[in-house]
């Protein structure tokens, strides 16, 4: 066939069955991007004869004699217009929205058709960073960022030009000639023991390689969870495991030379399996008799309970609870419940692993390129699993495709670089999409049981906390999340008396891992509900009732466990937050309520800690070479998160050059000695710390005399924490014959510190609340009675689009961290958790009926809240209020 790419003849010959997506990438085109391959996300996106395609489901021959039109090579007001606007974060979506926009004059929409005009242009483009809002500015035209600039500034990120035009590599955007490539065949069943695998049928397959099972397994266990300490997690998990503990796990792995062969050889292997009994409910899966899921793991493992499936547990109390109920004049007690959510990263995980110099056996090294939020980390574990020296790994991320906690997990680098030490090849590993929701992790299930009391002043007396989280079927951060979750809920909130249980328990189901707030907004949904219900109880505002009882300057932090000595509160801006919050509400902005339908408004509040407990260490080095050119060295990635843009300015800021003449490198084991990783929302106040420090000498010596070149390093612990504060208000209505909860106004107000770059900073909240009001009314990873996925495509999941998500008004309050690097607090995750439990008080107040677990789906809230009853009563006060 002939095709013309972005001006170029080509001659290619399709494969039978072969997308154009995958044929363009083939011939260098790596700007078009896989999402999954399903027509769903848009990320692939190209123009053919002028019309916007996605090309993973038009088939490669179809166009035979078409001019196509990448990002690349698209006219230049477009992609302008996205870099102005700061149209992206990640970037991953970025070259697929470019070309839908360019294309939409011969769309059936036009791009100046009104707001549903363009809703409909673009329902075919999700972007899962930035909320939108720094989108629809681009198809407006606006201006919101300028090249380049000190503090406070909102300076452009240094690949702007390259993201906009599809140039900036992430993962797979490079030279794959000569790599292998790897597929995976997971299990049918929730729980069974591997009997027999019989490959010969898959080995007998021209350019099948080989094929991996348990047996060539390194016989390790780990876990897939990536921490500073790497025994914060459980060893609960092989590399290939002769159990398999849900439906999706890894079988076998078959290595072949093309992508299409291995997943062939796939269904070409047999295997006969022993099937066990399953468990998908942790409240069951903890009772006595419930099947053991880890039941053979020695205590080495560090997994609380194996006998009971408890992963993990925490028990803690100050003050007298009960006492505290029995004098309190109202009490609200409920449980509420929280879903799977899957992160839906628009880069599905991916890795690279090539052989250095003959490979760690030869006296070389694996060189390893990951889709990775924590390539440090990552590269100690594998280490750990293959008994190599450190020095015999290098791991490297590029620019990575969103993560939001996904990419905290080692979840494809350990059976890569198996795949390489047994066959001695260069090995690529590409996720697809259904992979990603069938045996990626997801975000915990919560269920929480909440009492909340106080006098008749509003003042708190009593505060109890029951918590259950679904660990999955393997404990990965399940320890973490759950620990975080309770404490900076419960630190919040001065009472005299605090308890917590808490307890996350295995099921035979898709592992649950890190995701963004870990575990604050699971459990802030039901605290934060139950508050608002006991300022109902006590005749309060519920603004105000939070005033009087929230920390404030002075306080100490206590959590169950007594006082918290780490955290500080050296800054406060909350009283701030609730003013902003308040004031916007009382405005009357946003939508009109549809007639007929019934409007509440809610607010909800969390605090989160600058980067984990227990330490955050990062390295960085900053150079001036011989041409006077500023090189900045830094081991945090970039995935959306910012923090390439906000690294530049901090050094920028300190040498007293232009942010645009700093030269970033990040997130390379062979540049740095050591970064803990970007999680904990630490990429400002961890990795920027260290580059302030390291300019800060550089600028020490050359005020000394130094010549150039001149170099330094720096570091930053992670120690001495401060709390960061957010507040989420929303007005809602609720269709009566329906069910259905349409946001008419949205507003978050944070406490970040100094505001380093205010059009991050606000992109990270619009897109934290968008992702979490997706989270809220829409998403949930819907499972089957044997604990299979059904809906693992992105059209039966519904992750927020441009018209799903109305505009979040940012407000940022007036503070300055003394702890800070140059005053700022840490923020990334925080504007996600206090957004559900604001949206469910807000239905709450519409339909008179406690909403007690999300999503808030149409036909939920219609059940819940206007379905007849039997006996010709509808419910309006809530269950468990006493006043």
């Amino acid at each position: 066939m002939k095709i013309s790419v972005d001006g170029r003849g080509y001659a290619p010959t399709p494969r039978p069955g072969q997308c154009l997506r995958t044929l363009l990438r083939e011939l260098g085109q790596f700007a078009v991007k896989k999402g999954c391959d399903t027509g769903d996300c848009g990320a692939c996106t190209v123009l053919v004869d002028g019309v916007p395609t996605h090309s993973c489901v038009l088939p490669a021959h179809r166009a035979e004699g078409a001019e196509v039109r990448t990002a690349a090579g698209v006219s230049d007001e477009v992609p302008a217009a996205f870099a102005r606007a700061a149209g992206f974060q990640c970037g991953f979506c970025t070259a697929g929205m470019v070309t839908t926009v360019t294309g939409l004059d011969h769309a059936p929409c036009s791009r100046d058709g009104g707001p549903a005009a363009r809703t409909a242009a673009m329902k075919g483009n999700l972007c899962r960073c930035t909320g939108y809002r720094a989108i629809e500015d681009a198809l407006d035209g606006a201006a919101n960022t300028c090249p380049a600039g000190g503090i406070g500034r909102p300076v452009a990120a240094p690949a702007t030009e390259r993201v906009v035009r599809g140039a900036e590599p992430f993962t797979l955007d490079t030279e794959l000639t000569g790599c292998a490539h790897l597929a995976v065949l997971r299990s049918p069943h929730a729980h069974a023991r591997i009997v027999e695998i019989d490959a010969t049928r898959a080995l007998a397959m021209d350019g099948v390689v080989a094929v991996l099972t348990h047996h060539d397994d390194p016989d390790v266990l780990f876990s897939t969870a990536r921490h500073q300490r790497r025994t914060d997690d459980p060893d609960d998990t092989r590399v290939l495991d002769p159990v398999v503990r849900y439906h999706g796990q890894r079988v076998a792995a078959v290595v072949a030379e093309t992508p299409q062969l291995a997943r062939l050889a796939c269904e070409e292997i047999s295997v006969r399996y022993e099937v066990l009994p399953s468990v998908l409910d942790p409240e069951a899966a903890r009772r006595p008799g419930a099947p053991t899921i880890h039941g053979d793991k020695s205590p080495a493992s560090r997994i609380a309970d194996p006998a009971r499936n408890v992963v993990a547990r925490w028990r803690g109390a100050v003050g007298d609870v009960e006492a505290g109920v029995d004098r309190a004049a109202h009490v609200v007690t409920g449980t509420w419940s929280t879903s799977r959510v899957q992160h839906t990263h628009l880069e599905t995980h991916a890795v690279i692993v090539r052989h250095v110099d003959g490979g760690p056996r030869c006296g070389g090294a694996l060189d390893i390129r990951s889709s990775t939020q924590v390539p440090f980390l990552v590269r100690d574990e594998l280490a750990w699993i293959f008994g190599l020296e450190r020095e015999d790994l290098r791991v490297h991320a590029a620019r990575v495709g969103g993560g939001f906690g996904a990419k905290q997990e080692m979840i494809v680098e350990d059976l890569a670089v198996l795949a390489a030490l047994r066959t001695g090849r260069d090995v690529v590993w590409e996720y697809s999409r259904a992979e990603q929701f069938t045996s990626a992790t997801v975000r915990h299930p919560y269920r929480v049981t909440a009492t909340v009391a106080c006098d008749a002043r509003g003042r708190l007396t009593a505060l109890d906390l029951d918590v259950l989280s679904d660990a999955g079927a393997y404990g990965g951060h399940s320890a973490g999340v759950m620990f975080h979750s309770i404490t900076e809920s419960v630190e919040l909130y001065r009472c005299p008396a605090k308890r917590v249980s808490a307890e996350a328990v295995y099921t035979t189901t898709v592992p649950s891992g890190a995701f963004r707030g870990y575990g604050l907004g699971e459990v802030g949904f039901a605290l934060e509900s139950a508050l608002d219900e006991l300022a109902d109880a006590a005749g309060i505002d519920p603004l105000e009732l939070r005033r009087r009882n929230v920390v404030r300057p002075g306080d100490r932090l206590v959590s169950s466990a007594g006082d918290d000595d780490e955290l500080a509160l050296s800054s406060y801006g909350l009283d701030h937050c609730l003013d902003l919050v308040a004031g916007a509400l009382e405005s009357g902005r946003g939508d009109p309520a549809p007639p007929g339908w019934s409007e509440g408004t809610g607010v909800a509040l969390c605090m989160i800690a600058t980067n984990p407990p227990g330490g955050h260490h990062g390295s960085a080095r900053v150079e001036i070479d011989a041409d006077g050119i500023v090189h900045a060295y830094v081991g945090t990635a970039e995935f959306g998160n910012g923090t390439a843009t906000v690294h530049t300015q901090i050094v920028a800021e300190v040498l007293a050059v232009p942010s645009d003449s700093v030269v970033l490198h990040a997130s390379d084991t062979a540049q740095l000695t050591h970064d803990t990783g970007a999680f904990g929302s630490a990429g400002t106040v961890v990795g920027g710390r260290a580059l302030h420090r390291a300019a800060t000498r550089v600028a020490d010596l050359l005020r000394a005399g130094a010549h150039l070149p001149v170099s330094a390093e720096g570091s930053a612990d992670g120690f001495g924490r401060q709390a960061a504060f957010t507040a989420q208000g929303v007005r809602v209505a609720v269709c009566p014959d329906t069910g259905t909860v349409r946001v008419l106004h949205s507003v978050h107000a944070v406490d970040a510190g100094r505001v380093l770059n205010p059009q991050q900073l606000r992109g990270q909240v619009e897109g934290g609340v968008a992702q979490a009001l997706g989270a809220a009314l829409y998403e949930q990873v819907m499972l089957d009675d044997t604990g299979a996925v059904t809906n693992a495509t992105l059209r039966h999941y519904h992750p927020p689009r441009m018209g799903d998500v109305p505009r979040t008004e940012v407000f940022f309050a007036d503070t300055v961290e003394p702890q800070g690097v140059l005053g700022a607090k840490s923020m990334s995750e925080a504007p996600y958790c206090p957004v559900a439990a604001a949206v469910g008080i807000a239905v709450r107040r519409a339909t008179g009926v406690r909403q007690d677990s999300i999503p808030l789906t149409p036909d939920r809230v219609w059940m819940r809240s206007f379905a007849p009853d039997p006996a010709g009563a509808t419910p309006t006060e809530p269950v468990g209020v006493r006043s």
